[in-house]
This record gives structure tokens, C-alpha cells and sequence, in this order.
């Protein structure tokens, strides 16, 4: 569990799409949009590991239609929410800020982009089969409980990159530059990672 531990960490320190997409909101709606959007892509997490467990994923990654499905799915998701961003209207004329979305809406918003996103089920379906070992227990319990620590890490370290970011976007938002263009880097980091997502292979 230390060395699964371990590894875990290395990989969240690293910042992928979700740590991307947690600090576009926390950006663009400070820190309490970011940690909901941090709680929203560990819900999505949630989905790969439930599949993982019950081999639903290696299902999905064996059918290139399904998984062209899955993929497709998840790009769309995110490039519609980017193209939102860019072409939202600003409420204040002196100050372009894209308006507030309910934090409802963040949070499923963050679990459907991470649930539809076919990197995290091939990252699981890889990744937790390496620290399970059939002599110590049921298959599927080992992988439940290293799927379950693995978004409690991802939690944390998320959740850290969303203080950090909305800490950030707090001080800049009383600049007048920064409030004219923030919706366009938000709104570009959601097409990039929808483009992104649309050219995963199924190798």
C-alpha cells in the first residue's frame, strides 16, 4: 500500500487534463469553484474504478466502437464547454468576466468531463492490476480499496492546485487585461483538452 501510495502521488504531482480543467474554473470562478470541480472529477474518477473492478473498462477498451464512442463522447463534452466559454457575453461592460455558473452545474460538469474521459479508464485498467496480488484477498476488493485511495490522493492534491490557482485568479481579476482575456485562456484550455482527448489511441 506505501509503494502503491507512492507511485500514486508521483503521478498526481504531475498536472494532467483534470488538474487543467480544476484550475480553468478555479481561474475563472475562484477557489470554491475549484475544489467543487476538484470533488466533481473524483465522482467521474469513481465511474473507471467501479469499472475497473468489475472489468467493464477492459470491455470497453476491447471494442474499437465502444471505445471511439467513449472518446468522441468525452472530446465533445469538453470542446462544447470551451466554445460556451469563448462566445459568453459579459455581463459588465468595464469588466469581461464569463458569468458565474451555479455550482451544481461545476460539479457535474467536472464528473461527466472525467467520466468520459477514456485516458482515466485505460490509466486505472493499467495502473491498479500492477498492486494486486490474488493471494492476499479477492481480486476485486484489492482493487476497490487501491481505486478508493487513489481518489482520496487525487482529492487532496487537486483540491491543492485549486486553492493555489483561485488564490491566483483572485489577485488578477482586479486587473482590467486579465479580466478581458481570462474567458479566452479558460475557454481555449477546455477546446485543448477536448482536441486532446479526441486523439487518444486505443494503443
Amino acid at each position: 500500500m506505501l509503494t502503491f501510495a507512492a507511485a500514486a502521488l508521483a503521478l498526481l504531482l504531475i498536472p494532467g487534463p483534470s488538474v487543467l480543467y480544476i484550475v480553468a474554473r478555479s481561474m475563472q470562478q475562484g477557489r470554491r469553484a475549484g475544489l467543487v470541480s476538484a470533488l466533481g472529477v473524483q465522482t467521474g474518477g469513481l465511474v473507471h474504478v467501479l469499472a475497473a473492478t468489475v472489468g467493464v473498462s477492459a470491455l470497453v477498451l476491447s471494442s474499437a466502437l465502444l471505445f471511439s464512442v467513449l472518446k468522441f463522447a468525452g472530446a465533445a463534452y469538453l470542446i462544447y464547454i470551451g466554445i460556451r466559454t469563448l462566445l459568453a457575453r459579459d455581463e459588465v461592460a468595464d469588466v469581461a468576466l464569463p458569468p458565474a455558473q451555479p455550482l451544481s452545474r461545476i460539479y457535474w460538469q467536472g464528473a461527466t468531463v472525467n467520466a468520459l474521459n477514456p485516458k482515466t479508464a485505460m490509466f486505472f485498467l493499467a495502473f491498479l492490476p500492477q498492486f494486486v496480488h490474488p493471494a492476499h484477498g479477492p481480486v476485486w476488493v484489492q482493487t476497490m480499496t487501491l481505486g478508493l485511495v487513489f481518489l482520496a490522493l487525487a482529492t487532496v492534491t487537486d483540491s491543492t492546485y485549486a486553492l493555489l490557482a483561485g488564490s491566483v485568479g483572485q489577485r488578477l481579476r482586479g486587473n482590467r487585461v486579465f479580466a478581458r482575456r481570462q474567458k479566452y485562456v479558460t475557454g481555449g484550455i477546455y477546446v485543448a483538452l477536448g482536441l486532446g482527448t479526441a486523439t487518444v489511441g486505443r494503443s
